[in-house]
């Protein structure tokens, strides 16, 4: 099994592409953390694969973060994987018509949620040798859709943020990796289409997919198991383009 003895923490776990990781995460024998605010989906998540334990978890704010950290840490000892996968979406629209109280939520649990973890989570893989941190950030970082904008710069700086910290964590051996994932059948689907799917409207996402589909939970799940497995060992400050060649 490839990840065989490992702690893994996925935020955003209790639906979407972080119950698509956290299932696959314990199909490959990790001990999962499900975090998040969510407490129905993340409780019904947890009991779903053997082992795991759920948090309920506000990503935005430092001490649901700290009690995450601390949790995970009393129950299994150790903290090997921190996958930053809870985010929220904008609904697409004219950027002057995002109110401030929209645009502050989105950049608190897309970005805030990047640092937050650092906190608390590099201090124990510090002093076990070793760790590894996948932040989901999105297409939208590299070839932003017009309609998003606030939603592209929140996802571009967790971008930049995952290069900047795998140079600044390298010599702990702390790897840091992203997924960039295109739009996905989840949740959040209808936000980024504009509070519609229609027909109509999937046609023209699709028609910017080359390889004509969505992701799926188990797209996202597959590539984050990669990065955050051992036979990624050398790969550190990649950001991986899930997206049916969208970024080409």
């Amino acid at each position: 099994m490839r990840l065989n003895g490992k702690i893994a923490v996925v935020t955003g776990g209790g639906s979407g592409f972080g119950e698509g990781i956290a299932k696959r995460f314990a199909e490959e024998g990790a001990k999962v953390v499900v975090a998040d605010i969510d407490e129905a989906g993340g409780r019904r998540v947890a009991d779903a694969n053997d082992g795991a334990l759920f948090v309920a978890t506000d990503v935005a704010d430092n001490a649901s973060m700290k009690a995450l950290v601390d949790a995970t840490v009393g129950e299994f000892g150790r903290l090997d994987i921190f996958v930053n996968n809870a985010g929220i979406a904008q609904r697409n629209g004219p950027m002057c018509e995002v109110s401030e109280e929209v645009f502050d939520r989105i950049f608190a649990v897309n970005v805030k949620s990047i640092y937050l973890p650092a906190l608390h989570a590099v201090p124990v893989m510090r002093q076990q040798g070793s760790g590894v941190f996948v932040n989901t950030a999105s297409t939208a970082a590299v070839s932003p859709r017009p309609g998003l904008t606030w939603y592209n710069g929140s996802k571009g700086a967790v971008v930049t943020l995952t290069k900047s910290m795998a140079v600044e964590l390298a010599p702990d051996n702390i790897r840091v990796n992203a997924v960039n994932p295109v739009i996905g059948e989840t949740g959040l689907t209808v936000e980024f289409m504009g509070g519609e799917d229609r027909p109509e409207i999937r046609k023209k996402f699709l028609s910017t997919i080359p390889l004509g589909r969505m992701s799926t939970p188990l797209d996202i799940a597959n590539a984050t198991l990669f990065l955050a497995s051992d036979e990624a060992d050398l790969i550190t400050g990649v950001c991986l383009e899930v997206d049916g060649g969208r970024c080409v």
